[in-house]
């Protein structure tokens, strides 16, 4: 086996069980909704926003407009802009791999690249590549697993919902645990907070991600005050 091969696929592994595990959550809940696994696989291929496809459901089955979809978007994957400009030196380089390594920065993929030291032996840009490819396949292979179970079985999806959301948990706690810097965190949770007490339980996201963009810009302009 070739060795970047073999590299990142057991630099991947954490991911992969737990992106079969969510992606199967996925596409249990895609299904259950009416949809045939065909669109579980082009979602998780050509969108792959993991929390997004949760809410993509929602909005697909409330008949939402497609401004309302839109804004929804743009807001609950902001923290990509913010994720993608602490890469730009780790994508210098990158060549052809770019753009697929810009579309594929998930959450849990740039929690491995950006702490990610590249083997020895290793070519970087395959690597790094590699990486992000099998966290995406892994992905696509839990969200049609998930699809067709669902599909031959009768399984009681409620609470599934909630599978996204206790991965966000974990990757803060660990985030937190491991990181010397906590008032990104500290941030999040009283913009957060403030909103929820604001604007309430059904419409303080929006809110909420405005906060935080807002207040890592003032952070970012304050320099090394906020390092």
């Amino acid at each position: 086996m070739n060795i970047n091969v073999k590299q990142a696929l057991k630099t991947s592994v954490p991911i992969m069980m737990g992106y079969i595990v969510l992606g199967m959550a996925f596409g249990l809940l895609l299904e259950s909704k009416g949809y045939h696994w065909i669109y579980a696989l082009l979602m998780s291929v050509f969108i792959y926003a993991g929390s997004m496809q949760f809410v993509a459901i929602n909005l697909l089955t409330s008949g939402a407009s497609l401004i309302s979809g839109a804004m929804m978007t743009l807001f609950i994957n902001a923290r990509h802009m913010v994720y993608g400009l602490s890469m730009i030196k780790k994508f210098k380089g990158m060549e052809k791999y770019k753009p697929y390594m810009i579309f594929s920065l998930t959450d849990e993929t740039y929690s491995l690249l950006v702490s990610e030291k590249v083997p020895e032996d290793c070519d970087k840009r395959t690597y790094l590549f590699l990486i992000s490819f099998f966290n995406q396949c892994y992905w696509v292979i839990g969200s049609v697993l998930g699809s067709l179970v669902g599909s031959m079985l009768t399984i009681n999806t409620t609470g599934l919902d909630f599978a996204m959301t206790a991965l966000f948990v974990v990757i803060v706690l660990e985030q937190f645990l491991t990181s010397s810097k906590h008032i990104y965190t500290y941030l999040g949770f009283e913009i957060s907070i403030l909103c929820l007490f604001i604007f309430g339980q059904s419409h303080f996201i929006i809110p909420s991600m405005i906060g935080i963009i807002v207040g890592l810009l003032i952070m970012y302009h304050g320099g090394n005050k906020y390092a």
